[in-house]
Protein backbone atom coordinates (compact mmCIF):
# COMPACT_ATOMS: atom_id res chain seq x y z
CA UNK A 1 0.00 0.00 0.00
CA UNK A 2 1.62 3.31 -1.11
CA UNK A 3 -0.94 5.54 0.11
CA UNK A 4 -3.05 6.23 3.27
CA UNK A 5 -6.63 4.68 3.69
CA UNK A 6 -9.51 6.23 4.88
CA UNK A 7 -12.51 4.15 5.14
CA UNK A 8 -15.70 5.05 7.19
CA UNK A 9 -18.57 3.12 8.68
CA UNK A 10 -20.17 1.16 6.41
CA UNK A 11 -17.74 1.21 3.42
CA UNK A 12 -16.09 -1.93 3.96
CA UNK A 13 -16.90 -5.31 2.41
CA UNK A 14 -19.34 -7.27 4.79
CA UNK A 15 -19.14 -11.05 5.46
CA UNK A 16 -21.15 -13.72 7.58
CA UNK A 17 -19.56 -15.15 10.78
CA UNK A 18 -21.23 -17.09 12.58
CA UNK A 19 -24.48 -15.49 13.13
CA UNK A 20 -22.58 -11.83 13.07
CA UNK A 21 -22.01 -9.66 10.00
CA UNK A 22 -18.94 -8.27 10.43
CA UNK A 23 -17.28 -5.57 8.27
CA UNK A 24 -14.07 -5.55 6.87
CA UNK A 25 -12.45 -2.25 7.25
CA UNK A 26 -9.57 -2.89 6.36
CA UNK A 27 -7.77 -6.15 5.48
CA UNK A 28 -4.75 -7.85 5.48
CA UNK A 29 -4.26 -7.64 1.44
CA UNK A 30 -4.41 -4.15 1.58
CA UNK A 31 -1.86 -3.59 3.82
CA UNK A 32 0.64 -6.41 2.76
CA UNK A 33 -0.15 -8.29 5.93
CA UNK A 34 0.46 -6.01 8.39
CA UNK A 35 -2.94 -5.57 9.83
CA UNK A 36 -6.84 -6.51 9.86
CA UNK A 37 -9.24 -4.83 11.15
CA UNK A 38 -12.89 -5.60 11.54
CA UNK A 39 -15.84 -3.74 12.85
CA UNK A 40 -18.01 -6.17 15.02
CA UNK A 41 -21.77 -5.66 16.05
CA UNK A 42 -22.24 -7.55 18.82
CA UNK A 43 -25.15 -8.81 20.94
CA UNK A 44 -25.75 -9.73 24.48
CA UNK A 45 -24.50 -13.05 24.26
CA UNK A 46 -22.31 -13.33 21.40
CA UNK A 47 -18.70 -13.91 23.55
CA UNK A 48 -15.50 -15.84 21.86
CA UNK A 49 -14.51 -18.96 23.90
CA UNK A 50 -11.07 -18.33 25.79
CA UNK A 51 -8.81 -18.46 24.11
CA UNK A 52 -4.55 -17.35 22.75
CA UNK A 53 -3.20 -16.21 19.34
CA UNK A 54 0.15 -17.59 19.05
CA UNK A 55 0.98 -15.49 16.00
CA UNK A 56 -0.62 -12.02 16.14
CA UNK A 57 -1.33 -9.12 19.24
CA UNK A 58 -5.19 -7.80 19.38
CA UNK A 59 -6.54 -4.85 20.26
CA UNK A 60 -9.89 -3.76 20.38
CA UNK A 61 -11.77 0.53 20.30
CA UNK A 62 -14.84 0.20 22.05
CA UNK A 63 -17.32 2.37 20.06
CA UNK A 64 -20.70 1.73 21.52
CA UNK A 65 -21.87 0.10 24.19
CA UNK A 66 -19.85 -1.71 27.25
CA UNK A 67 -17.68 -4.74 27.00
CA UNK A 68 -16.26 -7.04 29.74
CA UNK A 69 -12.75 -8.49 28.85
CA UNK A 70 -11.05 -11.35 30.93
CA UNK A 71 -7.70 -11.29 30.39
CA UNK A 72 -4.21 -13.74 31.75
CA UNK A 73 -5.13 -17.36 32.05
CA UNK A 74 -6.31 -20.30 30.21
CA UNK A 75 -9.44 -20.09 32.82
CA UNK A 76 -12.52 -17.36 33.32
CA UNK A 77 -11.74 -17.37 37.05
CA UNK A 78 -8.34 -16.91 37.17
CA UNK A 79 -8.00 -14.24 34.61
CA UNK A 80 -8.28 -10.45 35.56
CA UNK A 81 -11.35 -8.95 34.31
CA UNK A 82 -11.84 -5.36 33.36
CA UNK A 83 -15.03 -3.15 32.16
CA UNK A 84 -14.54 -0.73 29.00
CA UNK A 85 -16.90 2.08 27.75
CA UNK A 86 -16.88 3.86 24.44
CA UNK A 87 -14.05 5.15 23.52
CA UNK A 88 -11.64 2.62 25.46
CA UNK A 89 -8.72 0.90 23.77
CA UNK A 90 -7.68 -2.78 25.03
CA UNK A 91 -4.62 -4.50 23.44
CA UNK A 92 -3.51 -7.99 24.37
CA UNK A 93 -0.19 -9.73 23.27
CA UNK A 94 0.03 -12.92 21.46
CA UNK A 95 0.21 -15.56 23.50
CA UNK A 96 -1.69 -14.16 26.20
CA UNK A 97 -5.27 -16.12 26.41
CA UNK A 98 -8.47 -13.78 26.50
CA UNK A 99 -12.20 -13.10 25.29
CA UNK A 100 -14.93 -10.55 25.98
CA UNK A 101 -18.18 -9.75 26.20
CA UNK A 102 -21.06 -7.66 25.95
CA UNK A 103 -22.69 -6.06 28.93
CA UNK A 104 -25.43 -3.86 27.10
CA UNK A 105 -27.83 -5.37 25.00
CA UNK A 106 -25.69 -4.68 21.79
CA UNK A 107 -22.03 -3.47 21.45
CA UNK A 108 -19.85 -2.50 18.42
CA UNK A 109 -16.12 -2.51 18.24
CA UNK A 110 -13.08 -2.69 15.99
CA UNK A 111 -10.98 -5.15 16.25
CA UNK A 112 -7.66 -5.03 15.26
CA UNK A 113 -5.33 -7.93 14.29
CA UNK A 114 -1.21 -7.38 13.83
CA UNK A 115 -0.10 -9.50 12.07
CA UNK A 116 -4.03 -9.98 9.84
CA UNK A 117 -3.37 -13.69 8.78
CA UNK A 118 -6.48 -14.41 11.21
CA UNK A 119 -8.76 -12.88 9.14
CA UNK A 120 -8.74 -15.60 6.71
CA UNK A 121 -10.23 -18.07 9.74
CA UNK A 122 -12.88 -15.85 10.11
CA UNK A 123 -14.10 -15.56 6.06
CA UNK A 124 -13.66 -19.47 6.56
CA UNK A 125 -16.27 -20.05 8.90
CA UNK A 126 -19.01 -18.09 7.33
CA UNK A 127 -22.78 -18.28 8.22
CA UNK A 128 -23.98 -20.23 11.23
CA UNK A 129 -27.22 -20.02 13.38
CA UNK A 130 -24.76 -20.60 16.18
CA UNK A 131 -21.23 -20.29 17.24
CA UNK A 132 -19.07 -24.23 16.76
CA UNK A 133 -15.78 -23.13 17.58
CA UNK A 134 -14.97 -26.41 19.65
CA UNK A 135 -16.15 -28.06 16.24
CA UNK A 136 -13.31 -26.10 14.07
CA UNK A 137 -10.20 -26.78 16.53
CA UNK A 138 -7.97 -27.87 13.70
CA UNK A 139 -8.78 -25.00 11.70
CA UNK A 140 -8.00 -22.60 14.30
CA UNK A 141 -4.91 -24.50 14.71
CA UNK A 142 -3.36 -23.58 11.44
CA UNK A 143 -4.33 -19.96 12.38
CA UNK A 144 -2.34 -19.88 15.76
CA UNK A 145 -5.58 -20.15 18.08
CA UNK A 146 -6.15 -22.19 21.10
CA UNK A 147 -9.24 -22.09 23.20
CA UNK A 148 -9.00 -22.90 26.48
CA UNK A 149 -12.53 -23.54 27.02
CA UNK A 150 -16.49 -22.34 26.92
CA UNK A 151 -17.35 -18.64 26.35
CA UNK A 152 -18.84 -16.39 29.07
CA UNK A 153 -22.21 -16.83 30.27
CA UNK A 154 -24.00 -13.65 29.88
CA UNK A 155 -25.07 -12.28 33.20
Amino acid sequence: MSVALVRNPGEGENYQYYSAVIEQVVSTTETDGAVSVVRLAMRRGDAPPLHTHSREDESWVVLSGRLRFWVGSTTLDACDVRDAGPGAYIYSPRLVPHTFQPLTATAEVLVINNPGAVEAYFRSIGSADARRDGEHTDLLAQYGLTLHGDPPRAE
